[in-house]
Formats: structure tokens, sequence, C-alpha cells
């Protein structure tokens, strides 16, 4: 466990936190690392990673979620020892988002540290990927430079 200044206590790794109901943190931990934490928020006292990734897809609904999770973390309505690392924004589909999602994912990713998943049509039929996009392999060194900081690689 990491303990850091402030006398908190995190578990070992990095999270993944869907801002709602199938977002892609299932996925995103079994293909990258660090442990999927479902719809709740990261419990330290539990042994849960302090870090954590909020996981949202990009349709509508989706950006609400992330959009009132991401107002919950600014205004401290969350449990002590916890730090958000990042949004996650999953493709809910191939091709380009329409311009007022568009819009939407630039206001998000201006209030935070922003990621994006590409549409990967092998997750979807739950098989593992031949050859990662790009988006995938950054965000995947980036998961594992968190979890080697807090004391898991794996």
């Amino acid at each position: 466990m990491a303990t850091h200044a402030d006398g908190w206590s995190t578990g070992p790794g990095i999270g993944w936190v869907n801002a709602h109901g199938g977002a892609g943190a299932t996925t995103l931990s079994g293909a990258l690392g660090g442990v999927d934490i479902g719809t709740r928020w990261p419990d330290v006292t539990r042994g849960d990673p302090g870090r954590f990734l909020f996981v949202a897809r990009t349709h509508a609904a989706g950006l609400q979620a992330a959009s009132r999770a991401l107002e919950s973390v600014r205004t401290g309505r969350h449990p002590a020892g916890i730090e958000l690392m990042a949004l996650v924004l999953v493709a809910d589909a191939p091709g380009r988002l329409p311009l007022g999602l568009a819009q939407r994912v630039r206001v998000l990713c201006s209030a935070v540290r922003s990621l994006r998943v590409p549409w990967v049509p092998a997750w979807r039929m739950g098989r593992p990927v031949e050859k990662a996009p790009k988006e995938i392999t950054e965000i995947a060194a980036l998961v594992q430079t968190w979890m080697s900081v807090s004391g898991r690689s794996s």
C-alpha cells in the first residue's frame, strides 16, 4: 500500500470506475491491467486503489454521466483518499461523433485530463485485440506507469 503525506493509504494499482453501467471498465481493466471497481467510488479502506480513471461512453447518456461524475470530483463529493487520474472516453460506435456530442467531449476534455479509446470491433465480440490501436497502447503505457508508481505492476 502507498501512504500519502496527508495520512491516507491506498491499495496498489489503478482503479477503473464506470461513470455509468456498460462504460467499459471491465474490458479496459482486463486488457490494460488495474482493478475494475464498477460504478462505485473506490474505497481505500477496503484496499481499492486510491488512484482511478473514470470511464464513460461517448453517447449522450454516457457524456452526461461523465459530467455528473466530474462535478462530484470538482466539488469534493467523494470519499477521502482518492485521486482521479483521467477521464477515459470510449467510443460508442465506429466513425466520427455527431457535432453535439463532439462539442460535449471538447468541454469535458478541457476540464480534466482525458484519454480517448476508439471503437474496437474485437472487444464488441469479446475477443482480444490482435494489434491495438495507437490510443490503446498510449493508455496502456500511462496505466503501467501509474501502477508502478503506486507499487503494483500487474
